[in-house]
């Protein structure tokens, strides 16, 4: 007895101090330029990222808390550890490629409780030469009967302030505009978020394999800077996660690339996932598209019933004939169920039952007939106990009707209340939907949907969602910026496939001059090429098609892809990508607001060929502001040698077709005939208006002096010390030019140098409550003649609540004033910290302002 005690006291003795030291294990990449690195220090496990020797995640703490605050972040030794190397490639339904290539280290590690000596977690990091990534397994505790998880504290910490794009964390949608800032300035972001550090290293941190488990937004530490904790978006009760068994995490993801390129062409993503679960795949079918959908959005027709009812029989077959003469595989009619009238009420949708101007049975014959696919709808309004209760009976119908594709949307709040579209609770329905399709041979395409962890691998009938800011914003608001399209590819793309829904031909369709796309026609066109989709959308009213030259680009675009290739690209700038389809190559290329001249070397092709190009570029004329649809058109011949010059106007683009030359097309002009003109373009080009131009306006304040009695942020600076009555108004959508204080009041003086008569003054804030962004809690604006005695003009006490979601410039006025004075005073009360039910509660509140207006 007394030995057996001694050897307990022993093993203490060592667990204890093997704990208290640095126990490091660490996996590197195949090409040994990346390396994860783990540690336990002082029993806490920690990682680290390098690449080529440099460090870009500094340690970083892993781990959980449980209920009943058990706590799996610490007191842990290492009682096993594996290491394991795997290569292989594999064949993808469909993609962007027709072969990929798997190959990595692995370490396993399994981590024991040091008091009890029980297995408590396993992590396993994998090191690929395009990233790493990592996952738990949590066992489940033997006095339990399941597992609640409370928190992930998994961190990722930077080792600098790199340059990032990012939205906001919403546990709700990705719908917004990205952000462009330096990582300090990020309060909490969804993932995928991209950034670049000073030396041009790229890094995208995202997750892999989301499965029954909530979705990780991340969130910063506010006591240690630049380091980012996991934010799980929790169930109505807290809980973040729960199960009666043991839990696989998703994979923690980090892809590394020297450039911008790189990220883009990565398949970490991918391979993380497990390999397809459907035997026969044979059904599953890439298409283009059409459909009775912008319309809508556009306000000519509606998605319910009425004298403006967009899902008719007759229209439908419209869209049905026009596809069929045009080689357009499918047609989308959205609004033909029972239901709409019902929107943005009880969303009670009935998923069986046509109104009775759309005859279902007989359109879906007609289209099997015209060799057309009718791609059906079911748009939830976010009332998921409607739905699953109809979702199979609504599958069968599809079925039995030859509907091979089905559009969900889940645009509304998610019922039962309390429930989030990012939790566990809506990732285990999505997968039902899902897997319920995929039982009857049914493809989906979600909107409003989870975010993509790669899914498509194993289930290769979830073809494409949505997930972002998509074209029918320039529909119904200020619309989607020019740099929008140029961010997507290398953030939330980086997931996965997004029906974007290119192909807008008429961009300035509303004739008040409200909304309109910002782009020009060519760049409208390359777009199908930089935004991948195995769906993918012409969504433009049919009849804005007809006898258009440039629509032959669509026809021509074939959707499978045998190779895909990033030529040259900068995060938010510029993009130009080309991939192969048996003997034929496809090139779109995109600017943002900005003129850009780009050299395209065409060394991609095969050197043993001569080839056609079919060019659609911005011509000399296009002017994004009044002349959008100008586009220039040419025929050429060219070679593996040479470089294409192209030109983009501000917001434009262009796209090509590149196909074997035949002995009739040999009297094209070469291609160099094209490039004559790039610099006759560029002097057009750079005197356009430039979109997101600052806007300015002269008032008495702009000439006065400006005295701050509290700080602004670093990180919102805008101009600096006159920022607040510098003329330049701050922008909703781009977040510029707005002067930020972070948990700070702003107290302020203006000195109009003289007392002179005013009429009005407007001080202006930003409301948006994503990016943590507040009304005051009080506004005092106050005057004076002498600067010591100040008399109240006017008193504001403004509103945040959870309602008021849409980000907007909020002015506060006081007019009439028709007195003289030389000072104003504006004193605006931060309400410090978010209130509780926004869901960064508790964290430090903004005020943004600008501008103070005196007039």
């Amino acid at each position: 007895m007394k030995k057996r005690s001694l050897l307990i006291v022993l093993l203490s003795l060592l667990i204890s101090y093997s704990c208290s030291k640095s126990v490091r294990y660490e996996v590197h990449s195949p090409d040994k330029r990346i390396k994860i690195t783990f540690r336990l220090m002082n029993d806490v496990p920690e990682y680290a990222v390098f690449y080529n020797d440099a460090n870009y995640l500094t340690w970083s703490k892993m781990g959980f808390i449980l209920d009943n605050d058990i706590r799996l972040n610490g007191n842990f030794y290492v009682a096993r550890s594996e290491e394991t190397t795997f290569d292989d490639s594999w064949r993808p339904v469909w993609g962007t490629s027709r072969k990929i290539r798997n190959h990595f280290h692995q370490l396993d590690l399994q981590l024991n409780n040091s008091q009890t000596n029980q297995s408590a977690l396993n992590i396993s990091f994998r090191a690929y030469d395009d990233g790493v990534a990592f996952r738990y397994e949590i066992l489940k505790p033997e006095q339990s009967d399941s597992i609640k998880i409370m928190d992930e504290v998994t961190e990722f910490n930077l080792a600098g302030d790199y340059t990032a794009w990012w939205i906001p964390a919403d546990f709700d949608t990705y719908e917004l505009l990205y952000h462009n800032t330096n990582a300090s300035q990020i309060q909490a972001v969804n993932t995928p978020v991209t950034m670049r550090s000073a030396n041009g290293v790229h890094l995208s941190i995202h997750e892999a394999a989301l499965t029954d488990y909530a979705e990780m937004t991340i969130k910063q530490n506010v006591h240690v800077p630049l380091s980012f904790e996991c934010d799980l978006v929790p169930w109505p009760d807290g809980v973040k996660v729960r199960s009666d068994r043991a839990i696989t995490t998703p994979w923690r993801t980090i892809q590394i690339s020297p450039d911008a390129a790189g990220l883009v062409t990565s398949n970490l993503i991918l391979n993380l996932n497990e390999p397809g679960k459907i035997e026969d795949t044979s059904w599953i079918e890439p298409m283009k598209y059409v459909g009775i959908w912008w319309g809508m959005h556009i306000g000519e027709w509606t998605w319910f019933k009425g004298p403006r009812h967009g899902a008719t029989t007759e229209r439908a077959k419209q869209y049905i004939d026009f596809a069929a003469k045009h080689g357009i595989r499918g047609v989308l009619v959205e609004g033909w169920n029972l239901g709409w009238e019902t929107w943005g009420n009880e969303n009670i949708q009935d998923f069986t039952t046509a109104y009775d101007d759309f005859d279902i049975q007989y359109l879906a014959r007609y289209a099997n007939e015209k060799g057309v696919r009718l791609i059906g709808h079911h748009e939830t309004g976010g009332n998921i106990p409607n739905y699953e209760q109809q979702l199979e009976q609504a599958f069968d119908l599809y079925r039995q009707l030859g509907i091979v594709a089905v559009k969900t949307g889940y645009a509304g709040q998610i019922l039962p209340k309390g429930f989030h579209h990012h939790g566990q609770f809506m990732v285990r329905h999505y997968r039902r939907v899902v897997e319920e399709a995929a039982k009857r041979n049914i493809m989906i395409n979600a909107h409003e949907p989870i975010k993509d962890t790669g899914i498509r691998r194993t289930w290769p009938n979830m073809l494409s969602r949505e997930g972002a800011r998509g074209m029918e914003y320039n529909a119904w608001s200020e619309g989607n910026p020019p740099e929008h399209t140029t961010i997507l590819p290398f953030t939330r793309l980086l997931g996965g496939p997004m029906d974007y829904t290119p192909g807008v031909f008429n961009i300035l369709f509303d004739k008040s001059g409200q909304h309109r796309v910002h782009t020009t026609l060519a760049k409208q066109l390359a777009l199908w090429v930089v935004l991948y989709s195995p769906v993918q959308m012409a969504s433009d009213l049919i009849e804005n098609y007809e006898n258009k030259p440039a629509f032959k680009f669509f026809k021509d675009l074939p959707i499978e892809r045998d190779t895909t290739i990033v030529i040259d690209a900068a995060v938010g700038d510029y993009i130009t990508i080309a991939y192969a389809h048996d003997d034929e190559w496809f090139l779109g290329s995109i600017t943002d607001e900005h003129a850009r001249l780009l050299k395209i070397p065409l060394s991609f092709l095969r050197s043993d060929m001569t080839y056609h190009v079919e060019l659609y570029a911005d011509a000399h004329d296009t002017d994004i502001n009044i002349n959008p649809t100008a586009i220039e058109i040419g025929n050429y011949r060219a070679n593996s040698t040479d470089t294409l010059i192209v030109p983009h106007s501000p917001g434009g683009g262009m796209a090509a077709r590149f196909l074997p030359l035949s002995a009739t097309e040999a009297q094209y002009a070469h291609l160099s005939e094209f490039n004559l003109s790039a610099s006759n373009k560029m002097n057009a080009f750079s005197k356009i208006k430039t979109y997101g131009e600052p806007v300015r306006i002269d008032h008495l304040g702009s000439e006065g002096h400006l005295t701050l009695n509290t700080s602004y942020s670093s990180k919102y600076p805008a101009g600096g010390e006159r920022a607040l009555i510098d003329g330049i108004i701050g922008e909703v959508a781009l977040l510029k030019n707005w002067q930020g204080y972070e948990a700070t009041d702003i107290d302020a003086i203006v000195d109009l140098n003289h007392v002179t008569h005013l009429n009005s003054i407007s001080v202006h804030f930003l409301r948006d409550y994503n990016s943590w962004i507040f009304l005051p809690k009080s506004l005092i604006i106050e005057a004076s003649s002498d600067g010591s005695n100040y008399i109240e003009l006017k008193r504001f006490n403004p509103l945040n609540a959870p309602e008021l979601n849409e980000a907007a410039r909020v002015p506060f006025i006081v007019d009439n004033i028709d007195e003289k004075y030389r000072y104003i005073k504006i004193i605006a009360r931060n309400i410090n910290v978010c209130p509780d039910w926004h869901y960064g509660a508790g964290g430090k509140a903004w005020l943004l302002a600008d501008e103070i207006i005196i007039e």
